[in-house]
């Protein structure tokens, strides 16, 4: 059995990064060798030194939205939030919900915004009615809609710098859909993409919107038991081919944070079990769980970030590196005072 507790550690409050280092790709970078565990300290822009030409980042550009509103029941005045998740439908979506509702309860926002909780799913999240859907919708939500920060991170007093911190430099407006941010591509500066580029290191983007799959905790202590929720992944032909060029080049594939490496590896199964090939586009929900003993299909190296106790993200990098070095290498990040979790510093796992 893979217990939940052989994934716990323990980590000074005062470690926790609240806003990112500036310049962002000034962050420290700790390089953990798969081969024989070795690290070794850098800073982030180090990358240009680490990569080499041919090598390909996979990074996620799916762009975070303003997902947390806060209104009050109608009638009794209850304070709500409502924290969005996933959209079903043109005006309903799954959302979790802080504060007591009952189904068929009015829900005020602003600028004329209304929601009513139509069921508990019994997931943690409701199914939520909205009375504007899509243009109206988002509109309004784009002046009243918070950045969904972690519980973590206190928010700036000045929200547009939430906005700005809180989202990668290569999100595409066009793939708007996350509840959170792929916090490894919070690093990148557009001076790092260009010496990267002009090296000859490739960025191949793909997209997973992240929502419960990537941030909910897992209970179970058998961790085995443990189910993800379902992210929708993307990747483009463009995007697919050049994948094959790569493993064709036997070049080195890079994801950028665990939920590009999610979406590698969900295209990884899908061609193992020759449902789709290499080179061909991919579009499906996912709900992988990568944990120690997954052979991983078409990964190489990972850059992330320093992930929460019991998270099914440290159980992805444990997968990748082993129990006993990513234990060693946090332990090593906490003595050295490295900064954690999403406005924190980085890993490269290689």
């Amino acid at each position: 059995m893979l217990s939940l507790i052989d994934f716990d550690y323990h980590l000074p409050q005062g470690l926790i990064a609240q806003e990112p280092i500036k310049p962002r790709d000034h962050a420290r970078l700790l390089c953990l060798s798969k081969k024989d565990g070795t690290i070794n300290h850098r800073r982030f822009d180090d990358l240009f030194e680490i990569l080499g030409e041919g090598d390909v980042l996979v990074i996620n550009d799916s762009k975070v939205f303003p997902a947390r509103l806060f209104g009050y029941k109608e009638g009794t005045g209850g304070k709500i939030e409502i924290f969005l998740h996933k959209q079903r439908q043109a005006s309903t979506w799954e959302c979790l919900i802080g504060g007591k509702v009952k189904p068929g309860i009015k829900i005020i926002l602003e600028h004329g915004l209304e929601a009513v909780p139509l069921n508990d799913q019994g997931d943690g999240t409701w199914l939520v009615s909205f009375n504007y859907n899509q243009d109206k919708f988002w509109k309004v939500l784009d002046r009243i809609g918070r950045m969904p920060l972690p519980p973590y991170i206190t928010p700036s007093k000045k929200q547009h710098l939430d906005r700005v911190r809180y989202q990668t430099v290569y999100a595409e407006h066009k793939n708007i859909g996350s509840v959170a941010a792929p916090t490894a591509g919070l690093h990148f500066t557009k001076r790092l993409i260009k010496k990267l580029s002009k090296k000859g290191v490739k960025m191949i983007p793909v997209t997973l919107h992240v929502g419960l799959g990537t941030f909910a905790s897992v209970k179970e202590n058998d961790i085995t038991e443990h189910k993800m929720h379902s992210e929708l992944a993307f990747i483009n032909k463009k995007s697919a081919k050049l994948l094959l060029q790569a493993k064709n080049s036997n070049k080195r594939i890079i994801a950028v944070g665990t939920t590009s490496c999610r979406v590698l590896e969900s295209y990884g199964q899908a061609i193992k079990q020759k449902r789709i090939a290499l080179g061909e586009a991919y579009h499906e929900w996912t709900e992988i769980f990568i944990y120690p003993g997954y052979k991983f299909e078409l990964l190489d190296a990972l850059i992330t970030n320093f992930h929460l106790p019991k998270s099914s993200l440290l159980m992805l990098v444990s997968a990748l590196a082993g129990q006993a070095e990513i234990k060693e290498a946090y332990q090593a990040a906490i003595t050295a005072k490295y900064r954690f979790y999403s406005y924190g510093d980085a890993m490269f796992i290689g």
